[in-house]
């Protein structure tokens, strides 16, 4: 789940890490009141749950309070990468000297957390990462020890942050661990010329497994998650967005994982995890090929099925019912095997829809969804 900007930085001065003065609203009247509160001058910053707001234009530093009623005006109902944004907040600027990036999200590959960190924070982090990747330090967090101020100073000594930096660590360590996150990020985090040390702006993504411990962040709320995300969760799929081009369905974690896997080997991006589990239903193919087929990254869906207690005709038929109901707009390729296959091959090719295609082996069929995906 992830936080609101305004949310992380409850949950930062929770923990003693200072921040500037700010207030949300979603109101361009109540904007120049608060921007009056505030001083004035101010930045007006969009509340969406999503990066690259500065470059879509959802933050911006204004003069004075009737500057922030006409700027929160023009952010409101702005639509950045598919989020519609709901609230502003506005902030006091701060004078900047120095610009880091700090970060500690859980590595589940490898059964731990990892720090990272670069003293080049800013809009263009994920540049500096992808040019210079030299910049940015990647440091193994076991999570039995945690971060102490030892391990703090470490990280910030490979990183280049100021000594001051340590105690940032340190009670960020704390945001993460106390508070059921599996990321959080500060991005900037800056120092003045004061020699404060401040987080500008940051993010937060709670565990999903601990909702029900973090109701006080609206655990049932996702209207502002990935539209694609929402639309799924309304419909009790287990679904995750990428970015990727092969629309991915498949029955059991362990064979979705798998698929990825395959999908990506063959050249091609998968574009999402949905897992249908063992109900291959009608209802819950034409939910999960609705969702996918609105994703406008989608070139090729694969459907990825191994039959067990919920039967491959079974699936052949849920796939058949659904494509009434769902206008089939992309190539599907469909792999069936384990129970009942053949009937369920018998029951695709009776059907006969211009745009399915069956291919009877993953790897073929994984060859296939990417060959199609590549070349749409």
């Amino acid at each position: 789940m992830d936080l609101y900007e305004h949310q992380a930085r409850e949950l930062f001065e929770d923990h003693g890490i200072l921040v500037p003065r700010a207030e949300v609203t979603d109101s361009p009247k109540e904007a120049r009141e608060i921007a009056r509160r505030l001083g004035g001058r101010v930045v007006v910053k969009a509340q969406v749950k999503t990066g690259g707001r500065g470059k879509a234009g959802g933050v911006r530093l204004v003069a004075d309070p009737a500057a922030a009623e006409l700027t929160a005006r023009q952010i409101l109902g702005m639509d950045i990468k598919g989020h519609t944004v709901g609230k502003v907040m506005l902030a006091q600027p701060v004078d900047i000297e120095n610009e880091f990036y700090v970060s500690y999200v859980l590595d589940r590959a490898a059964g731990r957390f990892l720090a990272i960190a670069s003293a080049e924070g800013g809009m263009e982090i994920e540049e500096v990462a992808a040019t210079r990747p030299e910049a940015v330090v990647r440091i193994p967090v076991d999570p039995a020890e945690g971060v102490t101020s030892a391990k703090a100073t470490e990280i910030a000594d490979a990183a280049g942050l100021p000594s001051r930096a340590v105690d940032v660590l340190v009670r960020l360590w704390e945001v993460l661990v106390r508070e059921d996150a599996v990321l959080v990020e500060v991005n900037p985090l800056v120092r003045t010329k004061e020699g404060r040390i401040l987080a500008l702006d940051g993010k937060v993504t709670l565990d999903d497994n601990a909702r029900f411990r973090q109701a006080r962040w609206g655990a049932d709320d996702t209207e502002h998650d990935d539209p694609l995300e929402a639309a799924a969760a309304a419909k009790r799929l287990n679904y995750v967005k990428l970015d990727g081009e092969v629309g991915i369905i498949g029955n059991g974690a362990g064979l979705v994982m798998s698929t990825l896997d395959v999908v990506a080997g063959c050249g091609a991006r998968p574009a999402n995890f949905l897992d249908i589990g063992g109900g291959a239903s009608a209802q819950v193919m034409a939910d999960g090929l609705s969702v996918i087929l609105s994703d406008p990254a989608v070139k090729s869906v694969f459907v990825n099925v191994f039959g067990g207690i919920t039967a491959c005709d079974a699936v052949a038929d849920g796939i058949v019912r659904a494509l009434e109901t769902v206008r089939l707009t992309k190539p599907l390729v469909v792999r069936l095997d384990g129970n009942n296959a053949a009937r369920g091959r018998a029951i695709l090719d009776e059907h006969a829809h211009p745009l399915v295609q069956q291919v009877t082996t993953m790897d073929g069929a994984a060859a296939r969804a990417a060959e199609l995906a590549t070349t749409a």
